[in-house]
């Protein structure tokens, strides 16, 4: 065998989850910093973190929960903003084929986050490493653990954790959107080009007419059939 040929192994997942679990320990600590800064218990934000483990997401619920938001309308707007990753198990498994195995991504596909999307999906589109469910349950837990041991580090240091550093507490808040920037970048292709476009474009345009979350869903709905139109010329 190669010595350059792909793997499959968790180990592999683990190694390719590095830059994301590196980018992940930060942001988390920040959350547990201010989850615990506007009231909640330690045991609480690591239970967010480990229940809902959704990055912006978690920092939308803390606004909710503080805010005083009915339950009923604080669920629905984390669905909403979160439903994308509903695609992203069906969007992988495409990519990688029909002879997938698939038997526990039930398990696995619990950790696709964005960044984990991108990043198994940048790994086998570099041929690096070739689709496993070791694989996936390495890069997953590799994320998930960073996740949750930067949320309980955070919740432990306290409210008051980067009160005398504001320009690092600031900085915190554009890391996750800068990683999955960067994974993005990483398999950009020019044929996905005017998909991103109307993605963004359709995004910028409903969050300044309406609300962040509808923005989301607006990009996601433009870019998926833009995607679809862009696939059936392609193949025409």
């Amino acid at each position: 065998m190669s010595l350059h040929a792909p793997k499959s192994t968790f180990t592999a997942g683990l190694v390719t989850a590095l830059p994301i679990a590196l980018g992940y320990f930060p942001i988390a600590f920040s959350f547990g910093v201010a989850a615990t800064r506007a009231g909640l218990t330690g045991l609480e934000a690591f239970g967010l973190s480990l229940i809902i483990y959704a990055g912006a997401a978690q920092f939308l619920a803390l606004a909710l929960i503080t805010g005083g938001a009915p339950v009923l309308v604080s669920a629905f707007t984390l669905v909403a903003m979160n439903i994308r990753h509903v695609l992203y198990g069906p969007a992988l498994i495409k990519r990688v084929g029909p002879d997938a195995r698939t038997k526990h991504a039930w398990a696995w596909a619990f950790g696709l986050t964005d960044e984990v999307f991108g990043a198994a999906l940048g790994a086998l589109a570099r041929g690096k490493v070739v689709f496993s469910e070791a694989f996936m349950f390495g890069l997953g837990l590799a994320a998930y653990g960073s996740w949750l041991s930067g949320t309980a580090l955070g919740a432990f240091a306290g409210g008051a954790a980067l009160q005398n550093y504001p320009v690092i507490d600031a900085a915190l808040g554009f890391m996750l959107p800068a990683l999955f920037l960067a994974l993005l970048l990483s398999i950009l292709s020019k044929l996905q080009l005017p998909v991103i476009a109307v993605a963004m474009a359709a995004t910028v345009a409903v969050t300044l007419a309406w609300s962040g979350t509808a923005g989301i869903l607006a990009g996601m709905v433009a870019g998926a059939v833009s995607g679809l139109l862009v696939r059936r010329n392609d193949a025409a």
